[in-house]
């Protein structure tokens, strides 16, 4: 018997066992990153049905009979496996996210055995003449266990817990798989539902992956340091690099596949901050990118890499006959026209498009489905663009610390070239049917005997020419400030006041603490607060990033908003807020340079004295400003 080195017992009345056991060991099996983070991932290989005898070849021929004996251990002689090959063998290889190792791999192979609810790691170990011979000291084994089948668990067996391996990497330290695996196991076992989506990575090959990524990393790593824009230079600067080594690997292996000796040429269509364009460049593939407006960075790039500053509008004027790929990296309201514009652009044209933000093609993406994440049916409305336009569609979700990491990929048609007239009636016909502006008619596209694209009208005989993207609103060269701090005064403090009245005619609330003899008033949720207001006010504020809540957190003077609920600020309770006690001290260039709402509002006045109050009580109380006006950042990304 293998020594049971711990156990854990699943929550009562658990429903989704045995079965969920089987889906969380392939969790840590095919997955083993997302619990050991020093793993890029693993590839399984060589699946087949095996015996003992089966066993003891190759470099598991020195099993020992204890190892044997372990294999048939739990079952007595009257319940032995009925099937000639009772296991399921695999042998998994380990990705790791640096390589320590050198050439050598780390490899194991793993027995399940479904009759027994069990699953045996036999790791392997290669010496310096490449001789694969079996490592004794870290064979371990997962049991699921159960008394008629309830008061389920889950036991760990190690053969040897004293001579127990640990590199930190293939192999943590043996109290981490009683102390971090287990538990994870139980939860995957307990929740046992399947994604919404693909498996990471599932169309490239990890290894090759892992290995671009750490070298692309240590090139660009530098591009932290002088980062020029607003936004978080590591989130950007990675996401991109891990972008870019997707896109690097896809190609490479659509090179090998197709015979190419040529690297691919790419257009990106809104490429933002355009680091994605300059490593790509930089990297040997021809490109450039397009946005419609120009970043601070780009300046940083040199000549090598080619950016153009400029509205994208789909028409005619904005295909790429010359270009393999094109690529949409959070190209938001682009994003259902890319695979459209690829379509159109050649018969050889392909696409590579990350949706984020959610967009049909003439405005905001509506949701027509409750029963989907809004997430997931955004995705799906991408994919039937993407297949009405013609593409063999493929999905799959990138390694990026994002939440929004499925992206699409257009490799090639779901027709032949003799048939794009009637292809691109569909596609016309599917625009057009989602098209919403009146009175006005999609172009159409045909594919001459070149591959390229010709254009000519659907209706040319009883409608003027117009543009297929007629209606489409390209964003605006300058970013609009959508915090509330745009919107017309009066506004705000119309907003304010009745919020304010509101909560001032309410019984006080105990969550405020004691009001003395000064009213603070109740509290309201959020939700209700919106429901004290005209619609028109609400469809204002919903075009603000934020809306309602930023504009009350906005006016923190008056209010202050915790858990979702309103409160009347009292400024003598300077802890009511743990914001509070993180606030800066107020710079003395500051102090009185606003009025005191409620020396003004409040039915008693401000409950403090005027030179306790940093804000100014009456005109004579008024003070200029003496701080450095902030410089408003309109560059995004």
């Amino acid at each position: 018997m293998m020594p049971k080195v711990s156990d854990i017992k699943f929550p009562g009345g658990c429903k989704t066992l045995p079965e969920g056991f089987w889906s969380a060991v392939d969790v840590w099996i095919q997955k083993p990153h997302v619990v050991n983070k020093r793993l890029c991932g693993a590839k399984e290989t060589e699946r087949k049905e095996v015996n003992a005898e089966d066993l003891l070849h190759g470099p598991l021929a020195e099993l020992s009979q204890d190892v044997l004996s372990l294999l048939s251990s739990r079952l007595s002689p009257a319940q032995t496996h009925q099937q000639d090959k009772p296991w399921c063998s695999t042998v998994r290889t380990f990705i790791p996210k640096v390589n320590s190792y050198g050439t050598s791999l780390h490899k194991e192979v793993v027995l399940r055995d479904f009759a027994r609810q069990q699953v045996t790691f036999l790791p392997l170990e290669e010496d310096a003449e490449g001789q694969v011979s079996l490592k004794k000291s870290n064979i371990y084994q997962i049991q699921l266990c159960s008394q008629d089948c309830e008061d389920w668990s889950l036991e760990l067996h190690v053969l040897t817990p004293g001579a127990w391996f640990s590199d930190g990497v293939a192999y943590p330290k043996l109290p981490w798989l009683s102390s971090d695996l287990l538990p994870k196991l139980v939860r995957w076992a307990t929740e046992c539902k399947s994604s919404e989506f693909k498996s990471t990575l599932s169309l490239l090959p990890v290894e090759k992956y892992s290995l671009v990524y750490q070298q692309l990393k240590e090139k660009y790593k530098a591009m932290v340091k002088v980062w020029p824009e607003v936004t978080d230079p590591e989130k950007f600067v990675y996401e991109d690099v891990a972008i870019a080594t997707y896109l690097l690997v896809l190609w490479a292996e659509e090179r090998a596949e197709k015979g190419l000796t040529g690297r691919q040429s790419f257009v990106d269509l809104g490429c933002g901050n355009g680091l994605l364009v300059h490593i790509l460049t930089n990297e040997g593939h021809p490109g450039k990118g397009i946005d419609v407006r120009r970043r601070k960075i780009w300046d940083t790039y040199g000549p090598q890499t080619v950016l153009e500053e400029k509205a994208i509008t789909p028409s005619e004027s904005f295909l790429f006959p010359g270009a393999d790929w094109l690529i949409g990296n959070h190209s938001d309201e682009l994003t259902p026209w890319i695979p459209v514009i690829a379509a159109r652009s050649s018969y050889s044209c392909r696409y590579f498009v990350l949706p984020c933000c959610f967009f049909d093609f003439y405005g905001k993406y509506q949701r027509r489905q409750c029963k989907k994440s809004q997430y997931k049916e955004y995705i799906d409305f991408i994919t039937e663009v993407s297949q009405v336009s013609g593409f063999n569609t493929e999905e799959d979700c990138l390694r990026i610390p994002s939440t929004k990491r499925v992206c699409l990929v257009g490799k090639s048609r779901s027709y032949q070239l003799r048939d794009e007239a009637e292809a691109e009636r569909r596609r016309a016909h599917y625009v057009q049917r989602r098209q919403t502006t009146p009175g006005v008619t999609i172009q159409w596209s045909v594919i001459g005997n070149d591959g390229h694209c010709c254009h000519g009208n659907a209706d040319s005989d009883r409608t003027p020419r117009s543009s297929w993207g007629a209606g489409f609103q390209p964003r605006d060269r300058v970013e609009m400030v959508r915090n509330c701090a745009a919107l017309p005064r009066d506004f705000v403090d119309g907003v304010v006041l009745q919020v304010a009245n509101a909560l001032l005619g309410m019984t006080v609330d105990d969550g405020g603490g004691s009001s003395a003899d000064w009213n603070r008033g109740g509290s309201l949720s959020v939700s209700e607060v919106a429901g004290l207001l005209e619609q028109e006010t609400l469809q204002l504020l919903k075009k603000e990033c934020g809306g309602l809540q930023t504009l009350l957190k906005n006016n923190h003077q008056v209010f202050r908003v915790e858990g979702g609920r309103v409160y009347i600020r009292d400024w003598r309770d300077r802890k009511s807020s743990r914001a509070d006690t993180k606030r800066k001290p107020v710079a003395p260039g500051a102090l009185k340079t606003r009025p005191c709402w409620f020396h003004t509002h409040h039915p008693q006045g401000c409950p403090l004295q005027a030179e306790h109050c940093a804000f100014a009580h009456g005109p004579d109380d008024l003070r200029p400003s003496t701080r450095p006006l902030k410089k408003i950042k309109n560059d995004a990304s």
